[in-house]
């Protein structure tokens, strides 16, 4: 393992489970010292113990990013926990509806455009006038999905909408703050080994029998995987990456 991130402040939001956990756990085992936020408490304290289990540097912080307040308070936080805010990922997002345009409701329309698009806009607002104010600069990183740009199917049309802004969003930021020292990049994941990616009553094996033949790789990515592509698109490995989209979906959008 290499240690990439040593002395690097990171940020996820999301990080209390699937793909958010995965990417803070990655960041901490290459020495980041890692900011854990969601809106619930109890699954960002099992992140950071395990970060903690590990020998990684971690700290909890709710909040809710369709609130611009409290991602104003999180970036703080950062800077006052850690010192800086090198890299932020822009992980936490909501999937409602399941049917077609004439039948989703208002509500969940409403939810997806305000967790989904508001919440990223008003986390990368607030990260990058931190990072352009940093002389080292600084990474963000938002989740978007392959659902969106890259592909669509039926019954989905709030949740693709949402997230194919995630993807103009990032490459739009991306040329506003390269001249600041900011990249900006996302990821845009497939059916991955989270929740999200199982059909109603549907078990692991259900998913993975579906998905075996659904999938040109034949299986799900794992969150690890995903996480993996945040963290070159983070690295000074990618440092002449600038407004990319990377996809991680085992060859559904090729």
């Amino acid at each position: 393992m290499t240690a990439r991130f040593t002395d690097k402040a990171v940020l996820v939001t999301g990080a209390g489970s699937g793909i958010g956990r995965a990417t803070a756990l990655a960041f901490a085992a290459e020495g980041a010292s890692v900011v854990a936020a969601g809106r619930t408490a109890a699954p960002l304290d099992e992140t950071v113990a395990l970060i903690g289990k590990e020998g990684g540097t971690a700290v909890a912080v709710t909040a809710d990013v369709t609130r611009s307040e409290d991602v104003a308070a999180l970036v703080r936080r950062t800077v006052e926990h850690f010192g800086s805010l090198d890299v932020a990922v822009n992980n936490a997002g909501v999937f409602r509806g399941g049917a077609p345009v004439a039948d989703l409701s208002e509500e969940d329309w409403r939810t997806l455009i305000d967790t989904n698009v508001t919440g990223v806009f008003l986390c990368i607002r607030a990260e990058a006038a931190r990072m352009r104010d940093q002389l080292t600069g600084g990474a963000i990183v938002n989740i978007a999905s392959n659902l969106g740009a890259h592909s669509r199917i039926p019954g989905v049309a709030g949740y693709i909408a949402t997230k194919a802004a995630v993807s103009a969003l990032t490459r739009a930021a991306a040329l506003d703050h390269i001249a600041d020292g900011v990249r900006v990049n996302a990821v845009s994941p497939g059916p991955s080994a989270t929740t999200m990616s199982l059909l109603p009553g549907e078990t692991d094996a259900d998913r993975a029998a579906r998905i075996k033949g659904a999938l040109p790789l034949g299986r799900i990515s794992s969150t690890a995987e995903v996480a993996a592509a945040v963290l070159y698109l983070a690295s000074p490995d990618a440092a002449s990456v600038v407004g990319s989209d990377l996809v991680v979906d085992g060859g559904a959008s090729a």
